[in-house]
């Protein structure tokens, strides 16, 4: 029997390690270097923590309405943020021990410390005591992710000026709390300090929050983040930050001036690609750092691929993971390739937001220059949660489906979601555009009543004007 191929895997994150289990699978021999934790960024300092934390306002939102329920409480409910920090820990400790737990039952090798590459076989890894030790393989997967925020004029200070890393790990509640970057990191946090009683001013360079995701669910998530007290700011931006006796001053760029406890720097992510040995043996980057990588996620350097954060596509969890897989695949003989076009995600405010494939706007854009007319060529259905029973059993009516479609062969584009539990909803869409359904084909198919899910069999209909539980329209609206 011949000896299995040996991959070398730079970076545990949610794409190191995910490739690392399955190039096992596949027979291969795995070294992991990894200098800070399995799980990565993800597990140990974002996606995780973040979403532990958040699910206690969730549930504090719920005991808010409790009376309402007839749902008899002793005291009003509080929320103790040292506690909340020490579950947020003890939840973050057991998933990686459930890695390095996966990892042994995969003999996947694990080597602490910083990784260099030296060619495209060889790594050298300098252990946290300066120990140095070479790890020689078949192919070198680049995993090493992003970096928080360093933006030269807010230097992050770990107290007043922070990163969502420093702020998930406070214990003390801030007063005042000013967050730049209304995207989905900045809102995120909105929603968890606004819950926990810090009165938050949100800012945001472009005209809306959430720039990136379809301009309805834009509008509504600003109005939610208003009803939980947050100020939000669009279309400005911070000019510059003093300390003062009592915290910071902060002057937008309308002259306006914020007094804050702490500002949060919610932008500017860079990738972890300087430092690395990636010019040693001429890996060729993007213009913003990124590794350039082909469809097979290989470099310019055969042998040398790169995966997750790093490579600067979609930076997601889900996305790194889905890499590594089609990385280690092709390194051991089985070509595959990622679909970009199918890639959903949520958004954890509350409401949570779900979306897959294109925006309203981008639809429209595409058939534009496509030829076609971008009115004429696009359809939306729509259907709120106020109009579904399930949502008014449990109290959770704010919210909205909606669906765009392709007018010609009504092939779902894209599918956002805001509401409650829009996150998981949004998955049966997913599949959906996966096998290419169409609007009329997932209405076709029966839902549970009484369901969320229901809201999406409403919005598939009302592509075509034909949702059960839509009142009626009038002519020319």
């Amino acid at each position: 029997m011949s000896t299995p191929t040996h991959i070398a895997i730079l970076g545990a994150g949610p794409g190191g390690y995910v490739a690392a289990i399955r190039a096992a699978q596949l027979g291969a021999r795995v070294t992991v270097v990894e200098r800070q934790a399995l799980g990565g960024v993800c597990l140990n300092w974002g996606c995780i923590p973040s979403k532990t934390l958040l699910s206690v306002i969730e549930l504090g939102d719920k005991l808010k309405k409790a009376d309402e329920f007839g749902l008899m409480l002793s005291a009003p409910a509080g929320y103790d943020l040292p506690r909340m920090v020490a579950r947020k820990n003890k939840v973050v400790a057991g998933l990686v021990k459930g890695i390095a737990t996966l990892f042994k039952t995969w003999n996947i090798e694990v080597v602490e410390g910083r990784g260099e590459i030296l060619d495209a076989k060889t790594l050298m890894v300098t252990g946290p005591d300066g120990a140095q030790r070479k790890v020689e393989a078949d192919a070198i997967l680049i995993a090493t992710g992003s970096s928080w925020p360093r933006i030269a004029q807010f230097p992050i200070d770990g107290t007043q000026i922070i990163t969502s890393k420093e702020a998930l790990d406070l214990e003390a509640v801030p007063r005042r709390m000013v967050i730049l970057g209304g995207g989905v990191e900045g809102c995120e946090c909105a929603t968890l300090f606004s819950g926990l009683g810090t009165a938050i001013t949100l800012v945001e360079l472009q005209p809306r929050v959430l720039p990136l995701e379809d301009e309805e669910v834009s509008t509504l998530m600003a109005r939610e983040l208003k009803k939980r007290s947050v100020d939000v700011r669009a279309g400005t931006t911070i000019t510059n930050v003093d300390r003062v006796s009592d915290g910071l001053a902060i002057r937008l760029a309308d002259d306006t001036v914020v007094e804050a406890d702490v500002l949060l720097i919610s932008i500017g992510r860079g990738f972890h690609s300087q430092g690395i040995g990636l010019d040693r043996v001429g890996v060729a980057l993007g213009r913003r750092g990124e590794v350039l990588v082909n469809e097979r996620m290989e470099t310019s350097v055969a042998g040398v691929y790169a995966i997750g954060d790093v490579v600067g596509k979609a930076m997601l969890a889900h996305v790194a993971s889905a890499q590594g897989k089609v990385a280690v695949e092709n390194i051991l003989g089985h070509p595959t390739r990622i679909n970009y076009e199918v890639i959903p995600a949520g958004i954890f405010t509350l409401p949570e937001v779900g979306r897959v494939g294109l925006t309203e706007q981008q639809a429209r854009e595409r058939a534009q220059a496509a030829g076609r007319h971008p009115d004429q060529s696009v359809k939306v259905g729509r259907f709120r949660y106020a109009g579904l029973g399930k949502a008014h059993a449990v109290g959770d009516t704010t919210g909205l489906f909606k669906v765009i479609a392709d007018a010609a062969t009504d092939k779902i584009l894209g599918v956002h979601i805001v509401g409650a539990h829009a996150a998981d909803l949004v998955h049966e869409a997913a599949l959906a555009m996966q096998v290419g359904a169409t609007a009329a084909q997932v209405a076709g198919m029966i839902h549970a009543h009484p369901t969320l899910s229901e809201g999406l069999v409403e919005a598939v209909e009302d592509v075509s004007g034909m949702a059960i539980h839509q009142a009626r329209k009038k002519a020319g609206i």
